[in-house]
């Protein structure tokens, strides 16, 4: 007879949906298609989801089996912070690629926000998402 109920330790069938999350991340920066834009810089809030399975992290205690969220944070900051691009989009692009360069991490969310577009109208918040993973 079999077991029923599915084990704990069998791998996922999917990609794992275990997750290091980072919300928030303020970063001055100098991105923007106008010319004040870049002159003035303005802020942006990046929030980062690092999808990965973190059992193995878990299970030993391990912080080299995951991804150390203090780093990552430092690293998206400085990534952020490089040289001025148009879009947000761009900014987006390259927060993926250094998450992703953390080998635990399967696929990646980022959202770029940009508070203070230069927007005629009331918003609320100007961002754009991407979803990345490896190859």
């Amino acid at each position: 007879m079999t077991d029923p109920m599915p084990s704990l330790a069998a791998e996922p069938a999917e990609a794992p949906v275990d997750a290091v999350v980072l919300t928030g991340l303020r970063v001055r920066a100098n991105h923007g298609v106008f010319d004040f834009e870049r002159e003035n810089g303005q802020e942006f809030v990046i929030d980062v989801t690092a999808r990965l399975d973190l059992r193995p992290a878990a299970s030993g205690d391990d912080l080299a089996a995951t991804v150390h969220y203090g780093e990552l944070a430092e690293e998206v900051v400085a990534a952020v912070e490089r040289d001025p691009v148009d879009l947000i989009e761009t900014v987006a692009e390259r927060v993926a690629g250094v998450v992703l360069a953390h080998p635990p991490v399967h696929s990646v969310e980022v959202t770029v926000h940009k508070p203070q577009a230069p927007i005629s109208v009331p918003f609320g918040d100007v961002a754009v998402r991407i979803v990345r993973g490896r190859s």
